[in-house]
Protein backbone atom coordinates (compact mmCIF):
# COMPACT_ATOMS: atom_id res chain seq x y z
CA UNK A 1 0.00 0.00 0.00
CA UNK A 2 1.23 3.59 -1.23
CA UNK A 3 1.94 5.84 2.06
CA UNK A 4 -0.83 8.25 2.12
CA UNK A 5 -2.16 11.15 4.98
CA UNK A 6 -4.05 8.55 7.00
CA UNK A 7 -1.22 5.98 6.64
CA UNK A 8 2.35 7.68 6.07
CA UNK A 9 5.80 6.35 5.39
CA UNK A 10 7.78 5.23 8.30
CA UNK A 11 10.56 6.95 9.67
CA UNK A 12 13.81 6.33 7.65
CA UNK A 13 16.13 3.31 8.58
CA UNK A 14 20.11 4.85 8.55
CA UNK A 15 22.10 2.29 8.54
CA UNK A 16 25.93 4.06 9.65
CA UNK A 17 28.24 1.84 7.06
CA UNK A 18 31.33 4.32 8.01
CA UNK A 19 34.16 2.29 7.46
CA UNK A 20 35.42 2.75 10.97
CA UNK A 21 32.49 1.82 12.17
CA UNK A 22 32.43 -1.34 9.79
CA UNK A 23 35.79 -2.34 11.34
CA UNK A 24 35.07 -1.86 15.04
CA UNK A 25 31.84 -3.90 14.34
CA UNK A 26 33.88 -6.74 13.22
CA UNK A 27 36.05 -6.59 15.98
CA UNK A 28 33.29 -6.25 18.74
CA UNK A 29 31.44 -8.97 16.92
CA UNK A 30 34.40 -11.67 17.39
CA UNK A 31 34.28 -14.51 20.04
CA UNK A 32 37.72 -13.57 20.93
CA UNK A 33 37.42 -10.01 21.85
CA UNK A 34 37.86 -9.30 25.47
CA UNK A 35 35.30 -7.67 27.78
CA UNK A 36 38.07 -4.57 28.45
CA UNK A 37 38.16 -4.55 24.86
CA UNK A 38 34.46 -5.25 23.71
CA UNK A 39 33.57 -2.01 26.19
CA UNK A 40 36.07 0.41 24.35
CA UNK A 41 34.85 -0.71 21.09
CA UNK A 42 31.28 -0.16 22.50
CA UNK A 43 32.39 3.41 23.25
CA UNK A 44 33.80 4.06 20.52
CA UNK A 45 31.27 2.66 17.85
CA UNK A 46 28.26 4.79 19.78
CA UNK A 47 30.52 8.18 19.94
CA UNK A 48 30.57 7.41 15.85
CA UNK A 49 26.68 6.69 15.49
CA UNK A 50 26.13 9.37 17.86
CA UNK A 51 27.58 11.64 15.53
CA UNK A 52 25.32 10.64 12.78
CA UNK A 53 21.92 10.78 15.25
CA UNK A 54 23.01 14.38 16.64
CA UNK A 55 23.58 15.89 12.96
CA UNK A 56 20.46 17.32 12.68
CA UNK A 57 20.81 19.51 15.73
CA UNK A 58 19.50 23.11 15.45
CA UNK A 59 21.83 25.63 16.01
CA UNK A 60 21.87 29.85 17.04
CA UNK A 61 23.98 32.17 16.30
CA UNK A 62 25.82 34.09 19.13
CA UNK A 63 28.34 36.65 19.06
CA UNK A 64 31.85 35.43 20.27
CA UNK A 65 35.78 37.53 20.77
CA UNK A 66 38.28 34.82 19.21
CA UNK A 67 42.13 36.14 19.62
CA UNK A 68 41.73 37.98 17.21
CA UNK A 69 38.34 39.66 16.30
CA UNK A 70 34.97 39.45 17.02
CA UNK A 71 32.68 37.05 14.99
CA UNK A 72 28.97 36.10 14.92
CA UNK A 73 29.08 31.80 15.76
CA UNK A 74 26.80 28.77 15.76
CA UNK A 75 26.04 27.10 18.77
CA UNK A 76 23.14 24.53 19.79
CA UNK A 77 19.57 25.48 20.19
CA UNK A 78 16.82 24.64 22.68
CA UNK A 79 17.10 22.53 25.90
CA UNK A 80 19.31 19.71 26.37
CA UNK A 81 19.50 17.06 24.47
CA UNK A 82 18.31 13.62 26.55
CA UNK A 83 20.09 9.80 26.05
CA UNK A 84 17.63 7.29 27.27
CA UNK A 85 19.21 4.07 28.00
CA UNK A 86 17.46 0.79 28.15
CA UNK A 87 18.94 -1.14 30.96
CA UNK A 88 21.16 -2.91 31.95
CA UNK A 89 23.22 -3.21 28.30
CA UNK A 90 22.30 0.29 27.11
CA UNK A 91 24.55 2.01 29.62
CA UNK A 92 27.45 0.81 27.59
CA UNK A 93 26.82 3.00 24.78
CA UNK A 94 26.35 5.94 26.85
CA UNK A 95 29.88 6.39 28.05
CA UNK A 96 30.76 7.06 24.45
CA UNK A 97 27.79 9.32 23.73
CA UNK A 98 28.27 11.50 26.96
CA UNK A 99 32.03 12.14 25.40
CA UNK A 100 30.30 13.41 22.57
CA UNK A 101 27.68 15.47 24.14
CA UNK A 102 28.67 16.03 27.86
CA UNK A 103 25.87 18.38 28.89
CA UNK A 104 23.27 15.37 27.85
CA UNK A 105 20.68 14.64 30.37
CA UNK A 106 20.53 10.99 30.71
CA UNK A 107 17.02 8.84 31.79
CA UNK A 108 16.88 5.03 31.97
CA UNK A 109 14.26 2.74 31.37
CA UNK A 110 14.81 -0.54 33.10
CA UNK A 111 13.26 -3.83 31.24
CA UNK A 112 14.00 -7.42 31.13
CA UNK A 113 13.74 -10.28 28.68
CA UNK A 114 11.01 -12.72 30.20
CA UNK A 115 12.55 -16.27 29.13
CA UNK A 116 9.74 -17.96 28.14
CA UNK A 117 7.86 -15.32 26.38
CA UNK A 118 10.53 -13.29 25.03
CA UNK A 119 8.32 -10.17 25.98
CA UNK A 120 9.91 -6.96 28.18
CA UNK A 121 9.38 -6.35 31.96
CA UNK A 122 9.10 -3.19 33.25
CA UNK A 123 11.11 -2.68 36.55
CA UNK A 124 12.52 0.77 36.63
CA UNK A 125 11.81 4.21 35.26
CA UNK A 126 13.84 7.08 35.96
CA UNK A 127 13.85 10.27 32.78
CA UNK A 128 14.44 14.16 33.22
CA UNK A 129 11.35 16.44 33.27
CA UNK A 130 11.35 18.72 29.94
CA UNK A 131 10.90 15.95 27.16
CA UNK A 132 8.39 17.57 24.71
CA UNK A 133 10.79 20.42 24.71
CA UNK A 134 14.40 18.06 24.11
CA UNK A 135 15.45 15.52 21.31
CA UNK A 136 15.42 12.17 22.98
CA UNK A 137 17.19 9.39 21.90
CA UNK A 138 16.80 6.18 22.97
CA UNK A 139 19.66 3.53 23.11
CA UNK A 140 19.98 -0.35 23.45
CA UNK A 141 23.13 -2.32 21.71
CA UNK A 142 20.60 -4.72 19.64
CA UNK A 143 17.38 -4.35 18.07
CA UNK A 144 16.43 -8.63 17.88
CA UNK A 145 12.78 -8.82 18.43
CA UNK A 146 11.98 -4.79 19.33
CA UNK A 147 9.79 -5.83 22.36
CA UNK A 148 12.38 -3.92 24.70
CA UNK A 149 12.87 -1.03 22.77
CA UNK A 150 8.48 -0.64 21.62
CA UNK A 151 7.76 -0.50 25.23
CA UNK A 152 10.80 1.75 26.27
CA UNK A 153 10.09 4.58 23.62
CA UNK A 154 5.99 3.90 24.23
CA UNK A 155 7.00 4.50 28.19
CA UNK A 156 9.09 7.42 27.15
CA UNK A 157 6.41 9.39 24.55
CA UNK A 158 4.14 8.75 27.68
CA UNK A 159 6.05 11.00 29.27
CA UNK A 160 6.05 13.55 27.17
CA UNK A 161 8.93 13.32 24.51
CA UNK A 162 7.79 14.41 20.77
CA UNK A 163 10.96 14.43 18.75
CA UNK A 164 12.22 10.52 19.08
CA UNK A 165 15.18 8.66 17.71
CA UNK A 166 16.37 5.35 18.36
CA UNK A 167 19.73 3.93 17.99
CA UNK A 168 21.39 0.45 18.29
CA UNK A 169 24.77 -1.12 17.32
CA UNK A 170 23.09 -4.17 15.67
CA UNK A 171 19.30 -5.14 14.56
CA UNK A 172 17.46 -7.83 12.99
CA UNK A 173 15.31 -7.53 10.12
CA UNK A 174 12.18 -8.46 12.24
CA UNK A 175 13.12 -6.07 14.70
CA UNK A 176 12.93 -3.52 12.63
CA UNK A 177 9.60 -4.55 10.87
CA UNK A 178 8.30 -4.67 14.55
CA UNK A 179 9.69 -1.27 15.37
CA UNK A 180 8.22 0.40 12.34
CA UNK A 181 5.08 -1.04 12.72
CA UNK A 182 4.76 0.48 16.30
CA UNK A 183 6.63 3.36 16.03
CA UNK A 184 6.41 4.64 12.35
CA UNK A 185 7.21 8.07 13.76
CA UNK A 186 10.45 7.11 15.08
CA UNK A 187 13.94 7.01 13.01
CA UNK A 188 16.17 3.93 13.54
CA UNK A 189 20.12 4.44 13.46
CA UNK A 190 21.81 1.17 13.61
CA UNK A 191 25.71 0.15 11.92
CA UNK A 192 24.30 -3.51 10.71
CA UNK A 193 21.15 -5.29 9.94
CA UNK A 194 22.28 -8.86 10.46
CA UNK A 195 20.28 -12.07 8.87
CA UNK A 196 17.96 -13.07 11.28
CA UNK A 197 16.61 -13.72 14.81
CA UNK A 198 17.29 -17.26 15.94
CA UNK A 199 14.61 -19.68 17.66
CA UNK A 200 15.66 -17.99 20.89
CA UNK A 201 15.84 -14.49 19.76
CA UNK A 202 18.89 -13.70 19.25
CA UNK A 203 20.08 -12.10 16.12
CA UNK A 204 22.71 -14.07 13.85
CA UNK A 205 25.43 -13.51 13.18
CA UNK A 206 24.98 -10.99 15.86
CA UNK A 207 27.49 -10.73 18.55
CA UNK A 208 26.31 -12.73 21.71
CA UNK A 209 24.61 -11.08 24.71
CA UNK A 210 25.49 -7.34 24.85
CA UNK A 211 25.25 -7.40 28.29
CA UNK A 212 26.74 -10.38 29.44
CA UNK A 213 29.36 -9.23 27.08
CA UNK A 214 29.74 -5.81 27.95
CA UNK A 215 29.40 -6.77 32.30
CA UNK A 216 31.94 -10.32 31.80
CA UNK A 217 28.55 -11.80 33.54
CA UNK A 218 28.83 -15.24 31.16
Amino acid sequence: MAPSRDNPAPAPLTVVDHPLVRHKLTLLRSRDTPTAEFRRLLREISLLLTYEVTKDLELRTVAIHTPLEAMEAPMLEGKKICFVSILRAGNGLLDGMLDLVPAARVGHVGLYRDAATLRPVEYYVKLPDGLAERQVIVVDPMLATAHSAIAAVTRVKQAGARALKFMCVLAAPEGVAAFRAAHPDVPLFTAAVDRELNDHGYIVPGLGDAGDRIYGTR
